[in-house]
């Protein structure tokens, strides 16, 4: 177990969100992608996150992006005959996206960043603060 135990583990929090929000961003910047619809739609990305069973202090590991799987469903058809990617029926192939859902993942993971960097702060402040009574 590290000195620094709650650190490192705010420390993988930090960088899982970090992540989910750069997936989430992905996912937004894509909202309005069509396909011809004989191609496959673009599909929302979802981190898959674990537990870190590496202890790294006496109340776990902390967590572990483990990989990106792809949202499943049936893709929205519109019709746009003008649009240069419609096929011969004019259709298109909406991407599989919710946007209500990106945005609660978007708080949701602003959150998660915010707290984890107040955490690592705290402790930041508490052994600073350690190190001053020991000078006294």
């Amino acid at each position: 177990m590290s000195m620094f135990g709650s650190i490192d583990i705010s420390a993988t929090g930090l960088d899982t969100a970090r992540l989910w929000l750069e997936v989430i961003s992905h996912n937004m910047a894509n909202l309005d992608t069509v396909r011809p619809s004989n191609e496959e739609p673009f599909r929302a990305l979802l981190l898959e996150v674990q537990e870190n069973t590496d202890k790294l202090a006496d109340g776990g590991g902390g967590v572990l992006p483990t990989g990106l799987q792809r949202v499943t469903g049936e893709p929205q058809r519109v019709y746009d005959p003008d649009h240069p990617l419609a096929d011969a029926d004019g259709t298109l192939i909406r991407p599989v996206v919710e946007l209500a859902a990106e945005m609660s993942n978007l708080i949701i993971a602003t959150r998660m960043y915010q707290v984890n960097l107040r955490a690592i702060q705290s402790s930041q402040e508490a052994y600073q603060s350690a190190l001053r009574i020991g000078n006294a």
